[in-house]
């Protein structure tokens, strides 16, 4: 599997960098936002839509994906990308995080985890060299390891005890995704709150080696603040010419100000849950369409904005669409906002070049601290 990445220009007040990351299926302009399209589709979206979005990489999760359809089907129909018609990259999660919060049961050993599907109640055990060759069966560009995420609060001596269990599984699958080379392989560092864990974390997968580093494990409940300062402290560890993805944070101040930090890649599922709960993100603040004061709002969404949503449609079609139960309106909303994310990093990449970020992200957060 290709793989090369380059930092093209870094901001000259900030740690924000910009940069190109190839692989076979396509290259990439960090940083960037990832739809997240956990069961093999983005929610609400069809391929043509993502493209039109100008989405240039997708996620998807194994977890899911191994329970349902299952990867017989999934190799059949010759891999993920086929089978969902979607011939850019794909990035894939490990499942780890859904295995601890969403199975019914689950006891975790240092050999793997053993869980209860959350779907049938099935029993199953994954090792750390099992999600890997998960991932390689459904052709995943960038592979995540097996990972313990802890919930916040979590004891010193838990997170401690996960980070040695994060470190042990993610030298396992290094040494399995070696056999195929199929794709490639990041690494996901653990800590919870914990500066010195952190550390260590991100310390011992650098002694390992991999193509790209994650950090794991925040947006779990823990304080705004503490998050990022967790973020801030842990970023300076990272290796400066890997890329950096910061996992599962995706409100637009939170990317904002972790792109400020260096992170070069985010998914969320906040785009299209908002989207179908009737939630716009928009370049003042946050629109919820489903407001009586819209009932005569003859305006799009967002006046700044070209996407097909807000080229063809007004805010009081939008309410109409919610209030009467169309699935048109969370489908409209929810492409809108995966629009706005992505050009949101466009326009961040734009400002990182010319060396006015700061200025581009206060001024964002100024207009997105009202609500419309």
């Amino acid at each position: 599997m290709g793989f090369d990445f380059k930092i093209m220009h870094e901001d000259s007040a900030t740690k924000a960098r910009c940069g190109l990351l190839t692989l076979d299926r396509g290259v990439i302009e960090t940083p960037i936002f990832m739809p997240v399209g956990t069961q093999g589709t983005v929610k609400a979206l069809s391929p043509l839509d993502l493209e039109e979005c100008s989405a240039q990489i997708i996620l998807g999760n194994a977890y899911h994906l191994y329970l349902r359809p299952g990867l017989d089907i999934i190799k059949e129909a010759g891999g993920l990308h086929q089978f969902m018609h979607w011939e850019k990259p794909i990035l894939t999660d490990s499942g780890g995080y859904q295995i601890f919060s969403l199975a019914v049961l689950r006891k975790i050993l240092d050999e793997g985890v053993e869980f209860q599907s959350h779907l049938d109640g099935s029993r199953h055990f994954l090792k750390p060299e099992d999600v890997v060759e998960i991932q390689n069966v459904l052709g995943s560009d960038i592979m995540m390891p097996l990972d313990e995420c802890v919930p916040y609060p979590t004891s010193y001596d838990q997170a401690e005890l996960a980070v040695r269990r994060t470190t042990s599984w993610a030298r396992r699958s290094k040494a399995e995704a070696l056999k195929s080379d199929k794709g490639v392989l990041f690494g996901i560092a653990q800590g919870s709150t914990y500066e010195d864990l952190r550390k260590r974390s991100i310390e011992e997968l650098k002694e390992i080696g991999f193509k790209g580093y994650a950090m794991g494990g925040l947006s779990v409940g823990e304080p705004q603040d503490l998050r990022y300062n967790i973020l801030r402290s842990s970023i300076e560890y990272f290796p400066l010419v890997s890329p950096r993805y910061l996992m599962g944070v995706g409100l637009p101040e939170d990317i904002l100000e972790a792109v400020s930090a260096g992170v070069d890649m985010f998914d969320c599922v906040v785009p299209t849950r908002y989207g179908r709960n009737g939630t716009a993100f928009t370049s003042e603040g946050k629109v919820t369409v489903r407001n009586g004061g819209f009932s005569r709002a003859f305006k799009p969404l967002d006046e700044n904005c070209d996407c097909y949503c807000c080229r063809n449609f007004t805010r009081a079609y939008l309410r109409h669409l919610f209030n009467t139960g169309e699935i048109l309106g969370l489908r409209l909303v929810s492409y809108h906002n995966i629009y706005f994310f992505i050009h949101l990093m466009s326009e961040a990449r734009r400002a990182i070049k010319e060396n006015r970020f700061r200025a581009f992200k206060d001024d964002f957060l100024k207009k997105c601290a009202s609500t419309c």
